[in-house]
């Protein structure tokens, strides 16, 4: 019996089945909660009182990104997953979301929680810089690819967040504004930048290493057959 039918048969009340089912509708509504969120930040953010965000500065921050990026890739394996198991563009998509979304997670915690980076609402800032990373994970580890995914080919995930990276410092000083301290060299000049921007890349690269390896464990949570 193909994966398919598992999930289509019509009164089938499997184990399999149900996993799918409830798997996927966890991913649709994560996705869900995540637009919600990133909604609600961004009227709050341009319609507050004192010093509002302009719509380009919201989206330039790589939280809003990153989970932007998540929401659509859950959705999508959402709706995938009800049909069959991922195809192998969508895990090697979900890997890159799940490496970004970490990035965010990781990063805020150690340099940014102190930090204002346009979340003030306190319950958006758990969702977005919290609760989202420890789901993405978590999603991974549960559904890891049948085909197993070489840190060589994976390091292709780098290239996002280096072109985040260019894009920050070329606009910062023709917008006058830097999304992120670490980012602004006007305080301690661009040395430290530099150091700031490596040490980030190498705590990626660490997650890049971490997610593709993720897929030599042996097992499977979610099951395809009977």
């Amino acid at each position: 019996m193909t994966a398919e039918e598992v999930v289509r048969a019509p009164g089938d009340s499997s184990g399999p089945a149900v996993m799918l089912r409830v798997h996927a509708t966890l991913r649709l509504l994560v996705a869900a909660l995540i637009t919600f969120t990133v909604i609600v930040q961004l009227v709050e953010a341009l319609t507050r009182d004192e010093n509002p965000a302009s719509v380009t500065n919201f989206f330039s921050y790589f939280t809003i990104q990153s989970n932007v990026i998540v929401a659509v890739v859950l959705a999508v394996a959402g709706a995938i997953q009800l049909r069959g198991p991922d195809p192998h563009w969508l895990d090697r998509i979900r890997g890159a979301a799940t490496v970004y979304i970490s990035i965010t997670g990781v990063v805020y915690a150690l340099l940014l929680s102190n930090t204002d980076v346009n979340t003030p609402l306190p319950w958006a800032n758990v969702v977005l810089h919290y609760f989202v990373p420890i789901a993405m994970v978590v999603d991974w580890l549960v559904d890891l690819p049948e085909r197993r995914i070489e840190f060589r080919s994976a390091l292709v995930w780098l290239a996002y967040p280096i072109v985040y990276l260019g894009y920050s410092l070329i606009r910062g000083p023709i917008a006058d504004w830097y999304p992120y301290p670490f980012l602004d060299p006007g305080p301690h000049g661009y040395g430290y930048v530099a150091v700031m921007s490596v040490c980030v890349a190498i705590v990626a690269a660490v997650f890049v290493a971490v997610v593709a390896g993720a897929t030599r464990l042996p097992g499977r949570m979610i099951q395809w057959r009977d």
